[in-house]
């Protein structure tokens, strides 16, 4: 009997530092040949998907599917934290992709929380999920991302898509009115963002420092930040720190809110995977909770952490091209 030939398909999670680029052989199968590339080090997207498909020796297949850290409304594509800009159309005619889809990189990933086995994940404070309920997602790297899954009522799921991490940010003590204050005065406005990502955590530390009067130690880079901290050797990198937890638990707790995420709600990203035990041990849960009279309603809400060593959004795109089939 004729079988139809496999129908290879590219798929990556596309950041503002890194680009993570993988291979499927067909819908169904594993993927593979996760290669992990630096943006800096490539001029356009274009350029990147030429070095990837070099690296694996596979010549451009028919379909591919990529999660961005950017809002996809049009045809034109400018990302936010980095400076590739690209025309989808053109992408398309380039490398001829006759099966396309480009969709935001947190909604890729909350396509892909339905099936993230248990062993990927870290349970940080609440009780136990509730079937069908809504699920959110929030996420620091790079930027911060936002998104959820809301219940279609045919027991499958509908993502969301939006800039949520750029929300107004506010401050519940004068540590944090003093860092958003500085933050409105470099950039015109506090968002989440400008507070729970890699960028956010250096400013903070420099807003702190800077306040204090105090040493930086040579500090120069989020990473720097984090490992002082951790280590408990500098003292406004330890408090910066924990002002990332806590802003990172109010926005959580608000999302919660805004969808009734009875569901659970997920946090992935680069950053506070890597923060272990620490990040149960920080403000997070505290602050997650702190909304007065609905304190009880999300005491009862289950976050996770995301400890996928693959990118999960890979396998969220690949399901957005499923949906397609």
């Amino acid at each position: 009997m004729k079988t139809n030939p496999p129908q290879p398909r590219l798929l990556a999670d596309v950041g503002g530092t890194n680009a993570r680029f993988a291979w499927q052989r067909e819908l169904g199968a594993p993927i593979t040949d996760v290669h992990v590339l630096r943006c800096a080090e490539h001029e356009s997207l274009q350029a990147a998907i030429h070095a990837y498909l070099r690296l694996i020796g596979q010549a451009a297949p028919t379909t591919a599917a990529i999660a961005i850290a950017n809002p996809v409304t049009g045809d034109e594509v400018r990302m936010t934290n980095h400076h590739w800009a690209f025309s989808q159309r053109q992408v398309c005619d380039e490398f001829g992709f006759s099966t396309w889809r480009l969709i935001n990189d947190f909604t890729a990933l909350a396509l892909a929380l339905p099936v993230l086995p248990a062993a990927d994940l870290r349970q940080v404070g609440g009780g136990i999920a509730q079937p069908g309920a809504p699920i959110g997602l929030v996420g620091a790297g790079t930027g911060l991302g936002v998104s959820g899954l809301l219940p279609d009522g045919r027991g499958g799921w509908i993502p969301l898509e939006g800039e949520g991490g750029h929300v107004t940010l506010p401050a519940q003590t004068p540590r944090e009115r003093l860092v958003m204050d500085g933050l409105v005065r470099r950039y015109g406005h506090a968002s989440a963002e400008r507070v729970t990502s890699g960028q956010g955590l250096l400013d903070t530390f420099d807003l702190l420092c800077e306040a204090d009067a105090a040493d930086r130690a040579g500090i120069a880079t989020a990473a720097e930040v984090t490992e002082a901290a951790l280590a408990g050797r500098h003292a406004q990198a330890v408090e910066a720190l924990d002002i990332f937890c806590a802003c990172l638990g109010s926005v959580a707790g608000n999302l919660a809110l805004t969808l009734g995420a009875r569901g659970g709600v997920f946090i992935g990203g680069g950053i506070v995977p890597r923060l272990g035990s620490a990040f149960e041990r920080s403000s997070f849960r505290q602050r997650f909770e702190a909304k007065g009279r609905f304190q009880t309603f999300l005491s009862a809400i289950p976050v996770w952490v995301i400890t996928s060593s693959q990118s999960p959004a890979l396998m969220g795109v690949s399901r957005a091209l499923d949906a397609l089939s």
